[in-house]
C-alpha cells in the first residue's frame, strides 16, 4: 500500500470514528448533504481527539 494511500486510509478511519462519537453517519465517499453543525460536529471532535492524544504524550 502506498504511503498516501495508507495515511488516507487512517485519516477516513479516524473521521468515521469521530463521527460516530458525534451522532453522524458518514458514507464512503462524498458526504455533502451534511449540515454545518453536523460538519462541525465532526471536525471539533477530531480536534479534541487529537488535543487529548498530544497531551497524554506529554505525560
Amino acid at each position: 500500500m502506498a504511503k498516501t494511500t495508507k495515511k488516507k486510509t487512517s485519516f477516513e478511519s479516524f473521521k468515521k470514528q469521530a463521527a460516530g462519537e458525534v451522532g453522524v453517519n458518514l458514507k464512503d465517499g462524498y458526504n455533502g448533504d451534511l449540515t454545518s453543525k453536523q460538519a462541525g460536529s465532526i471536525g471539533g471532535q477530531m480536534v479534541k481527539k487529537m488535543i487529548e492524544s498530544y497531551e497524554n504524550g506529554m505525560k
